[in-house]
């Protein structure tokens, strides 16, 4: 039986009965996704989600590395939101060695881990607008995502999987025009939101294509286990770093964006809101970066206690999870990993049964899936 396939969804097949694959390579799936859609006529009937076909095991990859190697792994899961990946494994070492981060290197990691949403979030949108149509938001969020993975270039040496977290701290200090650049950015991403807004969110084309289609209950996405955006948007509040604030994050400002409709355009306007409330925790601390080290004094072979730590993380798509149990030796005796798009995808059934299959391509653009993070 499928992972995502229960008795009831066994639907009895009819002579109007049409069996569509999409994937493992189509661009709609966002990646090696397969999905086998039952339709009558353009009616979705059934959904089944085929995974698999990125495999990497990485868990079991990262107890053969030790506590330093394993966090790099996960910057190939959600690559998108690969900084704050690697910063739940650098905090979950951080718990079972018992070592205190140094102020400025809490807040290093804050500010690259928003201009990290920042950029997950403007890529989502192009591509959002390109599933349901929309050519030119794509090349719009492309230009505007380009100026910040140059700003991660300069300091972390790659653009994508930075590899940036280690235990202790970062890597390695701030470029020093890491401040400018992003002072002269922020006023550009203020203007190009606005954009933004002006070519999709109030089209009408766009509007009829999302609003009241996917939706999900608030009681139905905690049932699935969803969480990010996702959940949000259907009035469950469950932002981690309001909830379980990490690295600081409990002194800044921000709010909690929240929606109702629990729709596709509720999930939209999630993610649009958020961007804003990123670039004003970045204003808050890019003139207020703390003097000092930016990474604490460790072993260089690191051998914790034995013992079990759970650390959770809020990235671009929603609740990263990492469960670290040690033997006592340089390696993890067991690393899980609870990945937000494993999550999200499940319920994609209960949101696209009932509805057309070109509401189907808008539900999935919605969900943001990352399909490296559900095939771990």
């Amino acid at each position: 039986m499928n992972l995502f396939e229960t008795e009831s969804s066994k639907l009895v097949e009819s002579e109007e009965d049409f069996v569509v694959n999409i994937g493992p390579q189509h661009p709609s799936t966002h990646g090696v996704l397969h999905l086998k859609i039952k339709l009558e006529g353009e009616t979705v009937k059934d959904v089944e989600p085929h995974l698999g076909y990125i495999h990497r095991s990485i868990e079991k990859m990262s107890e053969a590395g030790n506590y330093r190697q394993f966090s790099y792994l996960t910057s190939r899961m959600d690559y998108l939101s690969s900084h704050m990946n690697n910063q739940a494994c650098a905090i979950a070492v951080e718990k079972a060695i018992q070592v205190e981060v140094p102020k400025r290197a809490q807040v290093i990691r804050i500010l690259m881990a928003e201009l990290t949403r920042l950029a997950s979030h403007q890529l989502w949108w192009g591509a959002m607008g390109l599933d349901i149509g929309a050519v030119t938001p794509f090349f719009i969020s492309f230009r505007d995502r380009e100026s910040i993975l140059e700003i991660f270039e300069d300091t972390c040496g790659t653009r994508l999987t930075m590899n940036y977290n280690v235990p202790g701290g970062v890597m390695l200090d701030l470029h020093p025009n890491f401040q400018k650049r992003v002072r002269e950015l922020l006023p550009i991403l203020k203007k190009n939101l606005k954009e933004y807004d002006d070519l999709l969110t109030g089209n009408v084309i766009f509007e009829e294509r999302t609003k009241g289609v996917g939706v999900i209950s608030g009681a139905d996405a905690l049932s699935y286990g969803c969480s990010g955006p996702v959940a949000r948007a259907s009035g469950v509040s469950c932002d981690i770093r309001k909830w379980h604030p990490y690295d600081g994050y409990e002194e800044v400002k921000f709010n909690e964006i929240i929606e109702t409709a629990g729709d596709c355009f509720a999930r939209y306007k999630v993610r649009m809101l958020e961007m804003w409330e990123s670039i004003s925790i970045v204003e808050q601390l890019i003139d207020n970066i703390p003097e000092g080290e930016f990474q604490a004094k460790t072993k260089n072979v690191l051998k914790p206690a034995k013992g079990e730590w759970f650390v959770r993380v809020e990235t671009a798509r929603g609740e990263l999870g990492v469960y670290l149990i040690s033997d006592g030796t340089a390696n993890p005796y067991r690393v899980k990993f609870r990945s937000p798009n494993f999550s999200n995808l499940s319920a994609l059934k209960h949101m696209a049964v009932g509805g057309k299959i070109g509401d189907l391509v808008a539900i999935m653009a919605t969900l943001d899936l990352v399909i490296p993070d559900i095939d771990r």
